[in-house]
């Protein structure tokens, strides 16, 4: 079994934004029962995808700063990445298949596209947010 890394605020652009290849990052917070839900199916993703999908987990209560940089106002937020840029995103507790599904379009995306034309960085504005939980309403911490 393959368990995903665990992304923090220093690992962020080594493990995420410089791989080569495509990066499944799992967005989630302890407070929030369904990230707790998706957490298995993000392990078992890894396994399954392991050679050719790179699996991750950031808990937005930890790396707040990282969450605000990616557009993160719900979790759970599985979020694609290919070198350097979001290819696809989902919100919410998905069942397995429906995941499978998602990872299988970015893989065949990625393959199709080949290495991606870096562009200049997106700047995501100061301020103030809030994460919430998408499935359940319930509020997490203010982030600056």
């Amino acid at each position: 079994m393959v368990t995903p890394a665990t992304i923090t605020t220093d690992s962020f652009e080594h493990d995420v934004l410089h791989v080569s290849g495509p990066v499944l990052i799992d967005f989630w917070a302890p407070w929030c029962g369904p990230c707790r839900l998706v957490g298995p199916v993000v392990e078992e993703i890894a396994t399954q995808y392991a050679g050719r999908l790179t699996v991750g987990t950031l808990n937005v209560d930890e790396h707040p700063a990282v969450a605000q940089r990616s557009g993160i106002t719900s979790i759970p937020a599985l979020v694609f990445f290919h070198e350097g840029q979001v290819r696809d995103t989902v919100v919410g507790a998905v069942p397995k298949h429906v995941l499978t599904a998602r990872v299988d379009e970015v893989l065949r995306q990625t393959a199709a596209r080949g290495p991606a034309q870096r562009t200049a960085s997106r700047s995501y504005g100061g301020g103030r947010m809030r994460l919430g939980c998408v499935e359940c309403g319930a509020s997490g911490k203010l982030v600056a």
